[in-house]
């Protein structure tokens, strides 16, 4: 008696390769374990055909540990579809065969380049990249990867980011501000990656203040809260201030409620309640949100 192998996962790329090969495909399957493999001489069979076809194609192995096979033919068109199962054999005869599986063979890298790319700064620290899907390719495409860098002669700033192909925008974060970014757009699947169009550079904005808002007063009559505080001038290097957020929330609740000003005073209407409430004021501007003042706890009598 032989037991039945478990075919286990299939792909039409080695997994220890970067790029898939043309005209071949690699399965996985679980190895019988050797207290069952009940006699000498054993091995795999594994049988495969293309789709439409009636007949197997038959590869025997005499290696009872092994868990992959490799089949290549360069005939093989790309990303072609195969039913796929796996028998055992020994001294004795031949086992049973797991179930049918359907795999694809290696496809090729897409040869199309999106069009259309234009990026813009978002904030100090990212970059909006926008680009039209590829519509027709003979290739399928399983997304779209955006590579940047800082500076051609620095191999070590380059990063890229990674999106389904049904997503054609993506912001890069985590970026130095007020700096020359270069960009480049492509397709890619399991094969690897397309052609890349031609960079385009686009510089970060400046960084927010570094200084928080400082010297805050308040008053509070009934349900009316004054706030004031000392005006934040920007630096050189840093973006101007165009305004300023405050965010309170009571202190035993999670909810936080936003509130946005173009001067360094706010008025707002506190509910009517006993909770005291907490608030954190930062300035706005082209390069994002800028650090947290101190917190502010007002207490509601």
């Amino acid at each position: 008696f032989l037991m039945q192998p478990l075919v286990m996962w299939v792909e039409g790329v080695e997994a220890d390769m970067n790029w898939s090969s043309h005209g071949s495909f690699v399965f996985h399957s679980q190895p019988v374990p050797e207290e069952l493999q009940n006699g000498e001489s054993f091995g795999y069979i594994i049988a495969f055909r293309a789709f439409g076809e009636v007949s197997w194609t038959h590869v025997a192995t005499s290696a009872p540990g092994a868990s992959r096979y490799v089949y290549r033919n360069d005939s093989l068109a790309p990303f072609s579809p195969f039913h796929v199962k796996v028998g055992t054999y020994n001294s004795k005869g031949q086992g049973p065969f797991s179930a049918v599986v359907t795999i694809y063979s290696a496809e090729t890298e897409p040869s199309g380049m999106p069009a259309g790319v234009w990026a813009r700064s978002a904030t100090a620290s990212g970059i909006e990249v926008n680009w039209q899907a590829l519509t027709i390719t003979p290739e399928r495409v399983l997304g779209y990867e955006v590579v940047y860098w800082e500076d051609d002669t620095k191999p070590e700033t380059m990063g890229k980011v990674r999106v389904p192909w049904n997503q054609t925008s993506v912001t890069v974060n985590n970026l130095a501000g007020n700096t020359q970014y270069f960009l480049t757009v492509s397709a890619f699947n399991t094969a690897g990656t397309g052609p890349f169009l031609p960079a385009i550079n686009v510089t970060t904005k400046k960084p927010p203040p570094a200084q928080p808002p400082l010297n805050i007063e308040w008053t509070l009559i009934g349900s009316q809260l004054s706030l004031y505080w000392e005006p934040v001038v920007a630096m050189e290097s840093e973006s101007e201030v165009t305004g300023y957020q405050l965010s309170f929330w009571r202190q035993r609740h999670k909810e936080v409620n936003i509130f946005t000003t173009a001067n360094s005073t706010a008025d707002l209407t506190l509910p009517e309640n006993n909770d005291d409430y907490i608030i954190h004021i930062q300035t706005l501007s082209e390069g994002g949100l800028g650090p947290a003042s101190d917190p502010i706890r007002i207490h509601r009598l």
